[in-house]
């Protein structure tokens, strides 16, 4: 009896406490409830809490930000130099050094009145020089002495002055020059106006300058007018005039040929405006003088016409060490001949040379002909660098 007593016990204790297992699970909470109905693994709806706590810490943060930027506006308003206009706070402020610069090269320098006239029957620029106001003080008087150098860019060795006046910073020169200028060469060219201030005993200071290209105005009646002085140009390239040749090579014999057909905007060297052109060729060996032939010497004109052709023998194997150098002499009578202009082609050349050189080897027993601008003699011998002289080979033209 007391065994079935203690297993009636041991039987009926989980009986007594199913139901009380029975009640808890059968009543869970509202938010296990909705879970539960969620057809998705336990997994997934953790990722899905940790993405929507993610997305709420995010908008949180940007909000943050949108606050904080709206309040640095406020900042920057109190110490913004435009909304303190006329405050002296604006000349504490340091501007950029470029803007120094232009500023100072482009403004107190002051305006010159001229006037220009075109006799197209007579092909004369007549200049006139009026006056100058509000020149830049280059004395330590706070005045200036200006004079006035008036040239055109076509023609630099032609230059006027007009008179120094003294301690004046609103000079009246009333002063006129005359340029020989042919008409179809006006398009081309630049007056040049620039103003100077005289030292007796230093270099004088160029207060400013104006430039203006005859292109640019019409010339078909009398102009005056002001215009504001500006820096003056640092370096004035020379324009000295462009030559038209062809070259030609054929290998299995050896023939260099090279045709001068003409030349146009020649510097002017004689007093009259005109030049006295011929050319010369020469050619260059290991950089020694090896031979020479010219042209004849066309008179009175910028714009030559030659059509002379000359043929040189130089060897295949000596090709690439051959230098031709193409200069353009102004004839003179009286005095040495003066050089105006050159250029080299070769292997050692550069630019349009250099391109017409490797043209003229790509195409063998071909003439080819090309413009070439002409440059200073002495920065063509300068780049030839040549040594003592070969035994010259003048061969009859």
């Amino acid at each position: 009896m007391a065994v079935a007593a203690r297993k009636g016990r041991v039987t009926a204790s989980p009986l007594s406490g199913s139901p009380v297992a029975i009640a808890t699970t059968a009543q869970p909470g509202f938010l296990g409830g909705w879970l539960s109905r969620i057809p998705l693994p336990k997994w997934a709806l953790i990722a899905v809490a940790v993405a929507v706590a993610v997305l709420l810490l995010l908008f949180l943060i940007c909000i943050v930000r949108c606050c904080c930027g709206k309040k640095k506006p406020k900042k920057k308003e109190r110490i913004s130099l435009h909304a303190v206009s006329g405050s002296s706070m604006a000349c504490l402020v340091q501007p950029e050094m470029e803007d120094l610069e232009r500023g100072a090269e482009q403004t107190g320098r002051g305006k010159l009145q001229y006037s220009l006239e075109y006799n197209f029957r007579a092909q004369e620029l007549k200049v006139g020089v009026k006056q100058a106001a509000e020149l830049k003080a280059m004395d330590s008087g706070g005045t200036s002495d200006p004079y006035v150098i008036v040239y055109l860019t076509s023609d630099t060795k032609k230059k006027y002055e007009t008179k120094v006046y003294r301690k004046t910073l609103n000079p009246v020169f009333n002063e006129s020059f005359t340029f020989q200028v042919p008409q179809v060469e006006v398009p081309e060219s630049t007056l040049v106006m620039q103003i100077y201030d005289f030292n007796r005993f230093a270099k004088h200071d160029i207060i400013g300058e104006v430039r203006l290209p005859l292109a640019s105005v019409s010339l078909q009646h009398v102009i005056e007018q002001w215009s504001d002085l500006v820096a003056a140009s640092k370096v004035e390239e020379e324009q000295l005039g462009e030559i038209c040749f062809s070259l030609r090579y054929v290998p299995s014999t050896g023939k260099l040929t090279v045709l001068i057909l003409e030349a146009k905007k020649l510097k002017r060297m004689d007093s009259h405006g005109l030049s006295d052109p011929f050319v010369k060729v020469h050619l260059i060996l290991n950089r020694k003088k090896w031979k020479k032939k010219m042209t004849s010497v066309k008179k009175n004109t910028l714009s030559p016409y030659f059509n002379e052709v000359f043929v040189f023998e130089v060897p295949f194997n000596q090709i690439q060490h051959v230098d031709v150098v193409i200069s353009v002499w102004d004839h003179d009578k009286v005095t040495k001949n003066e050089p105006i202009g050159k250029l080299f082609l070769g292997c050692r050349a550069t630019g349009n040379q250099l391109r017409h050189w490797s043209d003229m080897l790509s195409n063998p027993r071909r003439p080819l002909a090309q413009w070439h601008s002409l440059q200073p003699p002495d920065v063509v011998d300068k780049a030839l660098g040549l040594k003592s002289h070969l035994k010259l080979s003048r061969l009859p033209r």
